[in-house]
């Protein structure tokens, strides 16, 4: 896994579990690596591996059994999604609409542009 220097380690573990979520790759119910296990594999401090755990139990999106280890919520697909909807709605269209006024570009012409590619 590379690391961005601008986010935080623990928060694109996160965002790379929430990806893996959403792309299937990692199914509700399924067992994740132990944090000891995922920080010799990505490279990061166990406790960064904790950090990011905890958080993404206190979200809902994954589990801790005591003793057994952790797993994916059986909720965590539709969690995740509704995060990251309201995330993309709230933080990124805003600065797409600003940019868009800059360059003085309406809808159409960025979704029915010259420059798509295809159909």
């Amino acid at each position: 896994m590379e690391f961005d220097a601008d986010k935080p380690i623990y928060m694109q573990i996160c965002d790379s579990v929430c990806d893996r979520i959403l792309s299937g790759e990692l199914e509700q119910g399924g067992r994740i690596p132990s944090v000891r296990d995922f920080g010799a594999e990505i490279g990061v401090n166990p406790n960064t591996v904790m950090r990011s755990y905890e958080k993404l139990t206190d979200a809902g999106i994954i589990y801790n059994r005591r003793g057994i280890g952790y797993f994916i919520a059986d909720n965590a697909r539709d969690t995740v999604l509704q995060r990251q909807r309201e995330d993309f709605i709230n933080n990124e269209v805003p600065q797409i609409l600003k940019k868009m006024e800059l360059l003085g570009l309406s809808p159409e012409e960025v979704f029915f542009s010259k420059w798509k590619t295809g159909c």
